[in-house]
């Protein structure tokens, strides 16, 4: 089955985001904002890339969209962090509406075949285990006669960590919470053309077949002071606490993540 996941990385893209702006202009420059973008930065070379770049199981797709207003010098910068990283590709789009546009980077990827397809999203700053593709596909053999039935079925992984990564280390509370967005996949039969992207993720229950699978940390979430969601007033507060040692091995030895190279990175200046 062909796997393939997507970032979005400050895309400014028409709808998709939780706190609204009133003009394109206006959500650009908040994007691209430098110490915004700089947090971005630290974030995805730091708790996400470490995981996609150490996956037990290799065969998979990673897209990376982009905006085409992104300025050279952040585009280089990005370029380089993923260089190392075979499966990632950099789309470059135009502002568009948002599911639209990445439904259609997803399905200029997705290749000819009769299996499903696997499909992800992870946001800049949020993480999976190095074991997520190989425990996805799986898991995805184990259901996939749902799919005689069905034309698309969500598969989630519950378990993981809220963590907050900062110039002492990183802080962290463990969660099981049910359809968040890192690990959580869609299966989707071959004739199927919408994507991962066209569904609201909190609502899958109402519209396919969901499966969760739990016991074992698969995903992480990334808090910070631009996390979309904790921008809203409903947001709830998180208690996180430092690592231990031992816990900072722990999330060495399943997402590759060196909190050593947290503390370098985010101690840098602005």
């Amino acid at each position: 089955m062909q796997v393939i996941g997507l970032c979005r990385f400050s895309y400014p893209a028409i709808g998709g985001f939780q706190v609204e702006h009133d003009t394109l202009d206006e959500r650009i420059a908040y994007l691209y904002a430098p110490k915004r973008l700089e947090e971005r930065f630290r974030f995805f070379e730091t708790i996400t890339l470490p995981g996609i770049r150490a996956q037990s199981d290799p065969e998979f797709t990673f897209l990376i969209v982009i905006g085409d207003s992104l300025p050279d010098i952040h585009r280089q910068r990005l370029d380089a962090l993923v260089a190392d990283i075979p499966q990632a590709k950099v789309l470059v789009y135009a502002p568009g509406e948002h599911r639209r546009m990445m439904q259609k980077a997803i399905n200029t990827h997705r290749l000819p075949s009769h299996e499903p397809c696997l499909q992800f999203r992870l946001d800049d700053d949020d993480a999976v285990a190095f074991t997520y593709v190989e425990k996805l596909r799986d898991a995805a053999r184990d259901v996939a006669p749902l799919l005689r039935t069905y034309r698309h079925v969500a598969i989630d992984f519950n378990q993981g960590y809220i963590a907050r990564p900062g110039a002492d280390g990183i802080a962290a509370m463990p969660i099981q919470m049910p359809y968040w967005t890192p690990a959580l996949a869609l299966m989707l039969r071959p004739d199927v053309r919408a994507s991962v992207m066209n569904f609201s993720h909190g609502k899958l229950y109402k519209a396919m077949p969901t499966i969760t699978l739990t016991g074992e940390d698969m995903m992480l979430r990334g808090f910070n002071g631009f996390n979309d969601s904790r921008l809203k007033k409903t947001a709830k507060p998180a208690d996180l606490t430092p690592l231990s040692a031992n816990e900072e091995l722990l999330f060495q030895m399943t997402y590759g993540i060196d909190c050593d190279h947290v503390r370098r990175v985010f101690s840098a200046p602005v």
